[in-house]
């Protein structure tokens, strides 16, 4: 099976792009606390889509049925391990809730976009093979 590397490359692009629109902001309004935070949710979020695309991947040659217990299965347990971090971080490590729940919600939103529109790509892909 050949892994198709341009999904990880537009996560990195997309990284990029986000960090370098919001660093100033954060580091000339935020405080150290915030800027932790933004920075929790950054990587929460950007883990949580690179597991993704690890989960279609290993099932994209598979049945139906494997994949889409695998894809949402996936989903199911990849949000309930975001979950556990946020409330870990929030209740054990003090994290800033306002900076740590809107960096995660804006890569969130961005990478799940990004996620969707590859499988889509994927599967209109396949179907013309």
């Amino acid at each position: 099976m050949k892994t198709d590397w341009l999904f990880p490359r537009q996560v990195a692009l997309a990284l990029t792009i986000v960090i370098a629109l919001g660093i100033y902001p954060l580091v000339q309004y935020g405080t150290r606390e915030m800027f932790l935070a933004a920075a929790a949710g950054m990587l929460i979020a950007t883990a949580n889509v690179l597991a993704g695309f690890a989960a279609i991947e290993y099932s994209f040659k598979k049945s139906a049925t494997t994949f889409l217990k695998v894809v949402l299965g996936g989903m199911g347990l990849r949000m309930l391990v975001m979950g556990v971090l946020i409330v870990a971080l929030v209740k054990f490590g003090e994290m800033h809730i306002g900076g740590l729940i809107a960096s995660l919600a804006v890569f969130y939103v961005i990478y799940l976009t990004m996620e969707v529109l590859f499988i889509q790509k994927r599967f209109s892909h396949k179907q013309g093979n």
